[in-house]
C-alpha cells in the first residue's frame, strides 16, 4: 500500500510540476514582485520555443539568418533563398530534463523546389508532457489510466522571390491542444483551430568591401493569426502567441573558407496586455489580467498602446536577442547568442553556444543553454540537436 501510494504521489507531482512550469514559465517574478507584473500570457505557449539547434544557439532566432530547413518555422519567405532543391530536417529537445525524462518537443520540416523563384514547405511540432498515470484511489494505480497529453500544429508553407533580393511567405497551421485530464463528467476534450502568417525576407547580393566582401539580410514574420482556443464551452479562451519577429543581419565573408554572421532579432507577442485590475474577495488590488472581450484583429492592434504604464512599458515588451555565426569551407560552424526579456515581462536571459558539422548531404547542429539570472529556465543545462538532409541540385 505505502509504495502505491507513493506512486501517486509521484505520478501527480510530477504532472504538475510539468504543467505548471510549462504553462508559466513567464511568470518567474509574480510571486517576488505582485502587481508590478504584467506577463503577456498565451495559449499553446510551446509554439516560441525554438524547434532547432542552429537557431537556439544564436540567441533563439532566426527570422534574417541564412536560410535552412527550419526557415519553415522562423520565416517561411527564406525557403525561396534555400540552396538545395529538397531536404528534410528533424530536432529532438528535451524539456524540463531535471525534472522528468519524458517530455520533449520534436520538429519535422520539409521542402521542395516548385520552380527557380519558388518552394513550399511542410512542418510538423509535436510537444509531449510525458505518460501521465491517473486515479482517484491507491487501488486505482493498480491498473491505472495512461494519458499522454500533447499539443501539435501543422504548418504548409509556400515562398516566392519576387525579385532576385527579396521574397514573401505565406503560412497557414493547423494546431491541437490535448492537456485535460479524463473526468467522470467525461468533458475532457482537446482544443483546437486554425492560424496564418505572413513573412518577407531581403538578402543581398555579395557586396565587395575594403578587406572582405559582405551580405546583408532582413526579415519580419507576423505568425500565429488565428481564432483563440477554448477547452470548454462556457470556459475562458485564451489568444494564440500572434507574434512579430523582426530582424537584421550582415555576412563577413573574408575569402572563399571564412565567414562570419552577426544577426540582431526582436520580438514582441501582437495580444493584449494584461490591463484590467483583478480584486479579491476582500476588495484589495492585486494584479491585471488580460481583457476578455478583445477580438483576435482587435487585440493585434490594442498590443502596441495598451499596457497600464503607457509607452514606456510597451517598450518593455519587447524581447531582443544576438547572435553570431562563424563558419568554416562550409562545412563547420561555431554559433553563441543571447537572448533578454525585461525583468517585468518574464525575465527569460540566457546565453546560448552551439556547433554545426557537414558531412555530404548531412548536417549536424547542437545547441547548449546558459542561463543569466537565478530563475531556472526548463532548457537550461540541455542539449539540442538537429539533422538536415538536403538533396537535389544546388539552386545558388
Amino acid at each position: 500500500m505505502t509504495n502505491i501510494l507513493e506512486k501517486l504521489l509521484l505520478n501527480k507531482l510530477k504532472f504538475l510540476l510539468a504543467i505548471l512550469i510549462y504553462l508559466s514559465t513567464l511568470l518567474h517574478f509574480y510571486a517576488q514582485n505582485g502587481s508590478d507584473i504584467r506577463v503577456v500570457t498565451t495559449g499553446v505557449p510551446f509554439l516560441s520555443i525554438a524547434p532547432d539547434a542552429r537557431s537556439a544557439s544564436m540567441g533563439d532566432q532566426g527570422v534574417a539568418t541564412s536560410p535552412d530547413a527550419f526557415s519553415n518555422h522562423w520565416n517561411p519567405s527564406k525557403l525561396a533563398f534555400i540552396s538545395n532543391e529538397i531536404g528534410f530536417a528533424v530536432s529532438y529537445t528535451p524539456y524540463l530534463s531535471k525534472l522528468v525524462n519524458d517530455i520533449f518537443l520534436a520538429d519535422l520540416t520539409f521542402y521542395r523546389e516548385i520552380n527557380d523563384r519558388s518552394v513550399w514547405g511542410l512542418g510538423l511540432r509535436y510537444f509531449s508532457l510525458g505518460e501521465i498515470e491517473t486515479g482517484q484511489t491507491p487501488a486505482d494505480f493498480i491498473n491505472p489510466l495512461v494519458l499522454r497529453p500533447n499539443e501539435f500544429v501543422l504548418d504548409a508553407s509556400y515562398a516566392l522571390k519576387l525579385s532576385d533580393k527579396f521574397s514573401m511567405g505565406i503560412q497557414g497551421s493547423f494546431l491541437n491542444s490535448d492537456l485535460k485530464l479524463e473526468t467522470d463528467s467525461g468533458d475532457s476534450s482537446a482544443a483546437s483551430t486554425v492560424s496564418v502568417g505572413i513573412s518577407g525576407y531581403f538578402q543581398s547580393y555579395e557586396v565587395p568591401y575594403s578587406n572582405f566582401s559582405g551580405i546583408w539580410r532582413g526579415g519580419f514574420n507576423i505568425s500565429n493569426i488565428g481564432p483563440k482556443l477554448k477547452y470548454e464551452e462556457e470556459g475562458e479562451s485564451d489568444f494564440l502567441p500572434t507574434n512579430l519577429k523582426l530582424g537584421g543581419g550582415f555576412d563577413f565573408v573574408f575569402d572563399s573558407y571564412n565567414t562570419l554572421s552577426v544577426i540582431v532579432e526582436i520580438n514582441k507577442l501582437l495580444v493584449p496586455s494584461p490591463s484590467e485590475e483583478v480584486y479579491n474577495s476582500s476588495g484589495d488590488f492585486i494584479g491585471y489580467q488580460q481583457p476578455s472581450d478583445i477580438g483576435v484583429l482587435s487585440g493585434i492592434f490594442k498590443s502596441f498602446n495598451d499596457a497600464p504604464d503607457g509607452f514606456s512599458e510597451e517598450i518593455k515588451e519587447f524581447t531582443y536577442a544576438i547572435g553570431a555565426e562563424f563558419l568554416y569551407d562550409n562545412s563547420f560552424a561555431i554559433r553563441a547568442g543571447y537572448f533578454n526579456e525585461h525583468e517585468l515581462k518574464g525575465a527569460r536571459k540566457f546565453f546560448t553556444l552551439g556547433a554545426g558539422f557537414k558531412y555530404n548531404v548531412i548536417d549536424v547542429d547542437l545547441s547548449y543553454l546558459i542561463s543569466a539570472t537565478k530563475i531556472i529556465n526548463p532548457l537550461e543545462s540541455t542539449l539540442r540537436f538537429s539533422l538536415t538532409f538536403n538533396f537535389g541540385n544546388e539552386r545558388y
